[in-house]
């Protein structure tokens, strides 16, 4: 017999003197503002670290002694009253958007992600998408953005890795007690938890939402263990990343079609909302299905309005990277949705094929995204190359330079990462702004005026508290491993704390290949091992329960690590997380990172380093194909990319020797009569002068927020005016041209010579057919550029071309001009696009006809 229990929950009981802990405890700004961690350290140290730095947990163990004698504590209540001031002051000063902008009531921005990397005492992330996704709701914190953020609560959340005794990865999942997180559960006006639901396959499964508080942001996160739902229904939120493919559609029904109506349920009708990769596509379903029910419009209308309010980024640059379902699986999961769009099965299943005519192919989940956005980008300008090539049949006909995915670099939160001794030396030498405006180049400049000795003074001590960190978890390894006493001890020995220090610490992955330091283990050892200039190596990171190649990896550095010749100098720190990465971030002394081009899409951890004064050591993928200059780091080879993956590996690996044994090690090394190495503190600060401004999330949301929020926002707007004229008058547009498109033609394109010279006009003449459109209806345009062996136009520009003349029964004649301006032989041709001014961009109906 099932025992009957009643549930209740028990909060910190705080003097009334300290009631302001609870504000500052259930907001995650303390997460980068060190004076309010500093607060909560003061409470009591080591509590601090056994709660793994939550404070929310810690106030509810604390020692109820221990909070008594703090509110008698003079010291304490001043720097109490300064934190809990300085976070009203935040929450209610003018902001970057209200000025530009002006006051928002309610958010207009929603941004979904499957996973956010905060803090690392809420573990609902898994490496650097969610790491990215909360550094973005940091920053728009920062700037005042009207925006939310929606996601998963995980019950389980990632995995912990430990490693067994032949340094195999072992997974264990802890369980995340909510009621002890930095959440609280999302109410009504009656106190009662907010609930939505949504359809599973002859069921209903209930949602509850809990907030997290992210400075002026709120992030909502969706949880399905909740007792009115079947067991297996309450494990949908149980893992990040867990399961099979049944298992991830359920998750991502909960995150799109679930967020969009859990907003809804909140009192949010948000004009935007931002995909972050394709786990939540199906908010543009959603959206649609409200859009239709609401104001009464057809499945076409409604897509019209909720694409231009809909913003894809894609974090992937392989297919191999995305969810595909089975046709069979869609049907099972959405036979009982699509009729409330108003589509048939084959209408439905063809928004995620690439080829929507052929039905073996499976629902892709990014190719839905692209359909159903109006905008989408890259997250790197090498990225957004990448992505147009990977997607550019999406757009038949379009050139690739034409195919419309933009690109908006990654940056990092710079409070979050850097040092407390470092971002000390920033206050004193750039002023505060640094935080406020860390986009402003004029701010960066000031890091010259940080002395020499200052600077490396302050990383020799973050280098030795690496040094300490991981000696210490080395010893803790050590001994879950059950070794003995006398080989626990060694681990005291390890590392140098003034040798030069490389870190490598990210995702293991094998295209990441974070064995090519090994390919060559005699050469090295000689560099490791050089009495006079040692070298040491710190790697992190955890491959993905299912990836037996990247465990491999992990496998082989153990080994390495523990050859007597590498002992000393190679450590593997064992359950890499947001608070090993900051260790290792904040005191190595080169960041090194090695992926096979192209297959990092943009990376973040290098931009951490730079703010930490580490030198970036890189394949020129990313990020660091546009960040990379001889003066602010080093490159491996010069963006080669091959098909034979161990002769890559052989280049690559022999050109990372070269560069360490050549110039890293000796310029590290090369001392001043005062000891400094003059060479490489000149090239921190470079480093950090030049890139600091340029890769933080205050720039990139600064760029999304002027490039795609607000003109998605106005789009949006402009087609739902007078419940949604302006979207059914577009998609009767649209129906039009489909319908007459096939009659477009050009018939001839004449031109007025043969060659030119440089500085004179081409003027071309093209007569066209437009059957029933008229030239309201496109743009004929000149679409010249210099030809390649091939007798292609690779990289073109288009010209528009002025319809002259009355119609002809369809026909026009189109005249266009264009300037010779280089030497060389060049082609041009003639090519229609449909045009509207509501379009967000001439390629979105995939129609263009080329003579």
């Amino acid at each position: 017999m099932k025992r009957r229990i009643l549930p209740f929950t028990v909060a910190p009981s705080l003097p009334d003197e300290l009631a302001c802990l609870r504000d500052l405890a259930y907001n995650l700004r303390w997460s980068w503002d060190p004076e309010t961690r500093e607060l909560f350290r003061r409470l009591d140290r080591d509590l601090w670290e056994e709660c793994y730095h939550n404070p929310v947990l810690m106030l509810g163990k604390i020692a109820q002694d221990r909070l008594r004698a703090a509110a008698q504590d003079d010291g304490f209540m001043a720097h109490l009253d300064r934190v809990c001031r300085g976070l009203d002051d935040y929450l209610h000063r003018e902001t970057w958007f209200q000025r530009a902008y002006g006051r928002a009531d309610k958010p207009r921005i929603a941004y979904f992600a499957a996973e956010f990397g905060l803090t690392e005492s809420l573990p609902i992330y898994s490496g650097g998408l969610g790491v990215l996704s909360g550094d973005h709701l940091k920053s728009a914190s920062e700037l005042g953005l009207p925006l939310v953020g929606v996601g998963l609560l995980y019950q389980k959340g990632y995995f912990r890795q430990y490693l067994n005794a032949d340094g195999w990865q072992q997974e264990s999942y802890p369980i995340n007690d909510f009621y002890t997180l930095p959440l609280t559960l999302v109410r009504d006006a009656q106190n009662r938890p907010i609930t939505v639901t949504v359809d599973m396959p002859g069921r209903t499964v209930t949602i509850q939402v809990w907030r997290v508080r992210v400075g002026r942001v709120e992030l909502y996160l969706l949880d399905t263990n909740v007792p009115d739902n079947a067991p297996e229904d309450q494990d949908i939120t149980d893992e990040l990343y867990g399961g099979d493919t049944e298992m991830r559609i359920k998750q991502e029904i909960v995150l799109g079609i679930g967020g969009v109506r859990a907003l809804e349920a909140i009192g949010l009708r948000p004009a935007v909302c931002h995909m972050n990769e394709g786990h939540s596509a199906f908010l543009g379903l959603e959206r649609i299905r409200q859009l239709v029910r609401r104001h009464d419009l057809s499945f076409e209308q409604a897509r019209e309005a909720a694409a231009a309010g809909t913003i894809f980024t894609t974090h992937t640059p392989v297919p191999a990277g995305i969810d595909i379902f089975g046709p069979d699986l869609m049907e099972t999961y959405f036979g009982q949705y699509y009729p409330a769009l108003g589509l048939n099965r084959d209408q439905f299943l063809a928004l995620g094929r690439e080829n929507p005519h052929d039905p073996s192919q499976g629902f892709n989940m990014a190719v839905l995204a692209i359909r159903l956005a109006g905008r989408v980008n890259g997250v790197s300008r090498l990225h957004g190359q990448v992505a147009r090539r990977m997607w550019q049949n999406l757009w038949p006909g379009v050139p690739l330079d034409e195919v419309p995915i933009e690109h908006i670099t990654n940056g990092i939160h710079p409070p979050s990462w850097i040092s407390q001794d470092m971002a000390g030396l920033y206050d004193r030498y750039l002023g505060p702004r640094w935080l406020t405006r860390p986009a402003d180049q004029s701010v960066w400049e000031r890091v010259e005026h940080i002395p020499d000795e200052e600077l490396w003074r302050t990383h020799e001590r973050r280098r030795e508290r690496l040094v300490a960190f991981a000696r210490r978890r080395l010893r803790m390894q050590l001994q879950r491993r059950g070794l003995s006493p006398t080989q626990v001890a060694q681990a005291a020995e390890v590392l140098n704390p003034d040798a030069l220090t490389i870190g490598f610490g990210r995702r293991v992955a094998t295209y990441k290949r974070a064995t090519l330091l090994f390919h060559d283990p005699e050469r090295l050892a000689r560099l490791l091992s050089d009495p006079d200039r040692p070298v040491q190596i710190i790697f992190a990171g955890k491959a993905h329960p299912h990836d037996q190649g990247g465990k491999e990896f992990i496998r082989q550095i153990i080994h390495f690590a523990r050859q007597p010749q590498f002992r000393n100098h190679i450590v593997f720190i064992e359950d890499y997380d947001m608070n090993v990465a900051r260790y290792i971030l904040q005191g190595v002394d080169v960041w090194l990172n090695t992926p096979r081009r192209p297959r990092e899409a943009s990376g973040t951890s290098g931009m951490k380093a730079v703010f930490n004064g580490a030198i970036n050591l890189s394949i020129l993928d990313g990020w660091w194909a546009e960040a990379y200059t001889p003066d602010v780091g080093w490159a491996i080879g010069h963006g080669e990319e091959y098909d034979d993956l161990a002769y890559q590996d052989a280049v690559e690996s022999a050109l990372l020797y070269d560069l360490l044994e050549k110039t890293v090690v000796p310029l590290f090394y090369r001392r001043g009569r005062d000891g400094l190495p003059r060479g490489w503190i000149a090239m921190m600060k470079t480093s950090m002068r030049t890139l600091g401004p340029r890769f933080n999330t205050n720039r990139m949301v600064h760029e999304y927020t002027k490039r795609l929020y607000l003109p998605a926002a106005e789009s949006f707007w402009h087609l739902m005016e007078n419940e949604g004229d302006h979207a059914r008058a577009l998609a009767a547009w649209k129906r039009r041209i489909y319908q007459n498109w096939p009659a477009v033609k050009i018939e001839q394109i004449e031109t007025d010579a043969e060659a030119f010279q440089v500085g004179d006009m081409v003027h071309v003449t093209a007569r066209v057919y437009l059957g029933d459109l008229t030239p309201q209806d496109v743009s004929v345009q000149v679409y010249h550029g210099r030809m390649d062996e091939r007798g292609d136009i690779p990289q073109g520009k288009a010209t528009a071309m002025q319809a002259q003349g009355d119609e002809q029964e369809g026909w026009y004649t189109y005249v266009g001009a264009l300037s010779c301006r280089d030497s060389g032989r060049f082609g041009l041709t003639v090519r229609i696009l449909p045009r509207h001014k509501d379009l967000v961009n001439p390629f979105e109906l995939g129609l263009i006809h080329w003579a």
